[in-house]
């Protein structure tokens, strides 16, 4: 349940984090039912007075002819645009907005590095909820580091609790979800805080780093494992093009570590691609966080904002 209230403050957030003007163009290709694209976006540059150039569905070319076009000053999307978006001979054009943001999903600091080593652009990442719009973000003017959130947004308060949960309060924080009083009670500290559901650290400069969500955690053998850590590093590898990390049941362990990969076409030369990416991942980390089960599978199965939907992979 997010009240007028919410969005509003939300938003105003926003304006003074990201510098919004009347002068700014957004480019918007994202869904307008999600908070990223309506409740972020839309908002708060109605607010700030500026204007939006509407694309009917997101493609490369779409945007960069946008951007051209309309003289526009800021584009935000998800990683999966991003993605595409580096893969482009156009990805120097990004060079002509005051900003390019990022958000629904963690961006592959892979991605970030590539468009900034052929652009010069750093994308602003930053990290929020349904629940409470924007809590952290990257500067305008300022550091900006990839593979992080940033820092709390003007008006909302962070902390990390048991086991480095995330938890935050502020005037953006809804008030509960709707008919689920018990889901609303777990949701909240006995203090009001509000449990995020997302594990991470903070840096000496107070810049948040996501591990992962709590729900999506795997215990194998007795040990931890969080699939950001281990996606962040097989992404570095030039054979994955995607990943995605899940623990898969087993009677011995517990749970398995399993990957689920799609790879560039280039992998049919190796021998075993498996042992390829395994040997990679034992040189940056330890034995029981290496996945044990690989599928090879011609994409991932994503929703409308570019998140993976876990609980879609089977093996093929």
């Amino acid at each position: 349940m997010l009240t007028h209230a919410n969005l509003l403050a939300g938003s105003q957030s926003l304006k003074q984090e990201w510098e919004w003007t009347a002068a700014d163009r957004l480019v918007l290709a994202l869904p307008l039912f999600h908070m990223h694209g309506l409740g972020i976006c839309l908002n708060t540059l109605l607010l700030a007075g500026g204007s939006a150039v509407v694309l009917e569905k997101f493609t490369v070319d779409g945007v960069f002819d946008a951007i051209a076009e309309f003289n526009a000053t800021m584009f935000s999307g998800v990683p999966t645009m991003y993605s595409r978006i580096a893969a482009s001979d156009r990805v120097t054009e990004l060079a002509s907005l005051r900003v390019a943001m990022s958000g629904s999903a963690p961006l592959p600091i892979s991605v970030w590095n590539r468009i900034a080593k052929r652009s010069g652009v750093q994308i602003l990442e930053r990290y929020g909820m349904t629940e409470t719009v924007v809590l952290t973000s990257n500067p305008v003017d300022g550091i900006r580091k990839a593979g992080t959130g940033g820092r709390p947004i003007p008006g909302v308060e962070l902390r990390l609790g048991a086991g480095d949960a995330v938890e935050v309060r502020g005037a953006n924080v809804f008030s509960g979800y709707l008919d689920r009083p018990h889901a609303t009670e777990a949701a909240f500290t006995a203090d009001g805080w509000f449990r995020t559901g997302d594990v991470g650290s903070l840096d000496e400069d107070g810049y948040l780093s996501l591990v992962g969500r709590t729900s999506e955690l795997i215990i194998s053998g007795g040990f931890n494992v969080y699939p950001r850590e281990l996606e962040d590093v097989l992404r570095e590898h030039p054979l994955v093009i995607d990943i995605a990390v899940v623990g898969t049941p087993d009677e011995e362990w517990g749970e398995i570590v399993t990957g689920y990969v799609v790879l560039d076409e280039s992998a049919s030369a190796y021998s075993s691609w498996r042992d390829t990416l395994m040997a990679h991942a034992s040189e940056r980390l330890a034995p029981f966080k290496i996945p044990r089960v690989w599928h090879r599978l011609p994409e991932l199965p994503r929703n409308a904002m570019g998140k993976v939907v876990r609980s879609e992979l089977t093996p093929p």
